[in-house]
């Protein structure tokens, strides 16, 4: 390991975390830890002795792990882990995380150092979600709004807030007090006339800023500005951060926001020695808070490795299609026919373009040109109909589809539709939440069991054969005869209300009943204050009804996060009783005995849940166990930020505009404060060459992740065969029916011969 630090720089998959990891094993080496003694078993007889010549504790300088590895984002992160791992076989004890969970971790560690410097509550803090966030900020700052001052043209009220919520997590990844956010903003976007409505940003910001730390409630933007505000220039803070990591590690900084570059910088001036590796064609998360630019002056400090990528497509052909991309009108350009391996899938509408996607997929796959986890459906935007079409057409074909975070609604399970319906029929006061309509689907699916002999699905799941002891049909004519609509205390009545209840059937009869004397204990128990909050009556409701059948792995998924969902809900609201100037129920709650909440905080649960801000994403984010090959689904950012590569790709919607445009990975004013750009005016100029080089980024990286490199996570080819393909789907008509005008529309031209 050589006396500087380490700038490892090089383009996609040219070996920079493999170096890194190198690096890794060559400092481990020489640093020395208690974790990693190994201490032998004492006897009885010769305890005394052999305890007394141990070190102790306190013999060592550091009794944690002496090595800080940051990574990209969570899942970079395990890969990484699982990567060093087996290059060490675990020898060497180090912390790893990523940048945002490197300062949520210190400002929770050193939180008293927080109090005492901002004279807050001494109680733990607790991190909002971003949804909760946004439902908090909304209540906060209703009268502000209801007089109109976050009114803009165009913007709806829930987008204008998550706008001003985003900007103060982007003023402190740039390290920049919020009260400036006004000026950078007035001078960016030059409005001279609007610097009052930036004023009043500024005013709601520090309002909702002093709201939460009274509460002692964290955002990511919060834990971001205390750590670079307050936490670090503290010197007690500062003294154990020397004296804790004496090696950093930080892999794909292109990826991190601008306070990270002063972490690094702090550790460097300290003795730290790093390794960093950064890729000057990613900047994944441009527009999302990371500054790229701003990281790489850390190179002046290190000794640089620049590493070169093998022979790719990007390296074959990847300047000349971008010269044909942006140069539309150059007569210069070296490429006006696309080779063979880009083929064109061309429809008239886009439902057309779909269908005929995935039966090109399915028909390959069938005849083993190619495997299915070989395949990467990539787009720039994946809307719902699109998601649903491709994997219900390759499941038909009985091919897994992998999506890459579904972001899927939690509310669009009939499990979690079900499960809030009970919500209503057992807390009072929620008559106008329910209708007989969902009261149908919830008697189907809590009457739902499986039976008969496991089969293998697509999905990798042995899925048992499922029946419905109660059908829709006889669902819908209970839901009509006995069930009780009423505002305060609706209900189920006996079945007997229902006149022919007798062509019901026994085992329809059966299980109503079972689900109408449950829902009747339930109530009764809540009446007695026996059910402490809707998070045991969820609970209870799950075991009963639904551990007894099969679930896939998608629906426990779903099930998980409505638990996820509720626990941190009730945190915040018991949070909330605690404080006598924001109380959002009548109920208080103590140690010893905790009485349920009012109807009113479980009416803005259920109201929460349907807005469908909520998706089934718990941690951890795959399946345990065997999980068959399938094709990768994702948007063109999770596809890069996933660092995947496949030997066949398609490019879905080549003609959509959101190429050029980032789609929604770019937040509002994310630009402005780049370090570069503080108080600097952004332009149209600006604007279009931002694009074009984000545009020139991307098809470069997706070009050199066509191919099945050896060693590099699971995508070995399985055949023998080498050939890559990538295929431009494209539709003359957009989904509402207009002409695309995509940046890539020369692509499609240029490949008319290769249509398939």
């Amino acid at each position: 390991m050589p006396d500087r630090s380490l700038w490892i720089t090089g383009p996609t998959l040219s070996g920079k975390t493999s170096c890194l990891i190198e690096q890794f094993c060559i400092r481990g080496q020489n640093l020395k830890s208690p974790l990693n003694e190994i201490v032998r078993p004492v006897r009885l007889e010769n305890a005394e002795n052999i305890l007394e010549d141990r070190p102790q504790i306190g013999d060592f300088l550091h009794t944690s792990p002496k090595i800080l590895i940051l990574a990209a984002n969570a899942n970079n992160r395990l890969d990484l882990m699982d990567r060093i791992s087996e290059a060490t076989s675990e020898q060497y004890p180090y912390h790893s995380t990523t940048p945002l969970g490197f300062f949520e971790d210190e400002v929770n560690l050193f939180w008293p150092l927080l109090i005492e410097s901002l004279d807050l509550k001494a109680q733990f803090p607790l991190r909002l979600r971003p949804e909760t966030e946004q439902e908090l900020a909304g209540r906060v700052w209703r009268p502000q709004i209801e007089k109109g001052l976050l009114q803009q043209p165009g913007v709806s009220r829930e987008r204008m807030i998550r706008r001003i919520l985003d900007l103060f997590q982007l003023a402190a990844f740039s390290c920049t007090p919020i009260e400036e956010t006004a000026m950078i903003l007035q001078q960016g976007f030059e409005q001279l006339d609007s610097g009052e409505f930036y004023e009043n940003i500024v005013e709601l910001l520090q309002q909702w800023r002093h709201w939460c730390l009274q509460k002692c409630l964290l955002t990511y933007g919060m834990i971001t500005e205390l750590y670079w505000r307050y936490l670090l220039p503290n010197p007690n803070y500062q003294q154990y951060l020397i004296d804790r990591y004496p090696f950093l590690l930080a892999d794909d900084v292109d990826e991190y926001p601008a306070i990270a570059s002063h972490l690094c910088n702090f550790l460097l001036d300290n003795g730290t020695l790093g390794v960093f590796t950064y890729n000057p064609d990613g900047g994944i998360r441009l527009g999302l808070g990371a500054d790229p630019e701003y990281l790489a002056q850390l190179q002046k400090r290190c000794q640089i490795e620049v590493l070169d990528t093998e022979e790719n497509l990007a390296t074959e052909i990847g300047e000349p299609i971008v010269e044909l991309v942006l140069d539309t009108y150059s007569l210069n350009s070296s490429i006006f026919q696309l080779p063979a391996f880009l083929q064109l899938i061309q429809t008239r509408s886009r439902a057309a373009l779909l269908r005929e996607t995935a039966e090109a997929i399915a028909k390959d796959i069938k005849l083993g040109i190619v495997e299915p986890q070989e395949v990467a459906i990539i787009a720039p935007g994946l809307d719902a109909i699109a998601r649903y079409s491709l994997i219900s057409i390759l499941n038909h074909h009985g091919i897994a589809v992998d999506p890459l975070k579904d972001q899927r609604p939690l509310i669009s399970y009939p499990t979690i539709r079900a499960l809030l319906s009970l919500l209503t029929l057992v807390y009072p006061g929620l008559g106008r939440l329910v209708d007989r309509d969902a009261v149908a689907e919830m008697l189907v699916v809590l009457s739902q069991r499986s039976i008969g002999k496991a089969e293998k699905q697509t999905d990798g799941q042995e899925s048992l054969q499922k029946t419905n002891h109660i059908d829709p049909v006889r669902a819908g004519l209970l839901a009509d005869h006995c069930f009780y609509p009423d505002i305060t205390h609706p209900h189920l009545l006996p079945i007997q209300a229902f006149s022919r209840w007798d062509r019901v059937g026994y085992q329809a009869t059966r299980v109503y009943n079972e689900i109408l004397a449950w829902i009747e204990e339930q109530r009764s128990q809540q009446e007695q204050r026996q059910l402490p909050n809707p998070i045991f009556l969820l609970d209870r409701a799950i075991q009963k009804f639904f551990m007894s059948s099969y679930l896939s792995f998608v629906e426990l998924a779903a099930l998980r996060e409505l638990m996820e969902t509720a626990t941190h809900y009730w945190e915040v609201e018991r949070r909330l009783q605690q404080s006598s100037q924001f109380s959002v129920t009548t109920s208080t709650a103590n140690d010893s005995l905790e009485e349920d909440l009012s109807s009113s905080t479980v009416e803005k649960f259920i109201q929460f849940l349907r807005k469908g801000v909520v998706s089934a994403n718990p941690f951890p984010v795959s399946s345990m166990g065997y999980s068959p090959p399938g094709i990768t689904l994702a948007t063109v950012f999770q596809y890069r930020a996933s660092r995947r590569c496949h030997r066949w790709q398609f490019w879905l919607d080549i003609g959509s505009p959101l190429w050029l445009s980032g789609g929604s990975a770019t937040l509002y004013g994310a630009p402005l404060f780049l370090q570069s750009q503080l108080g600097n005016c952004w332009t149209i100029e600006d604007t279009q060459k931002s694009d074009r080089e984000r545009l020139r980024k991307i098809l470069l990286d997706l070009l050199s992740r066509v191919g099945s490199p050896v060693g590099y996570g699971n995508n070995n080819s399985v055949n023998e065969s080498n050939e890559y393909r990538i295929y431009l789907c494209h539709s003359d008509l957009a989904v509402n029916g207009q002409e695309q005008t995509g940046p890539l529309l020369p692509l499609v031209y240029s490949s008319i011969s290769n249509t398939v």
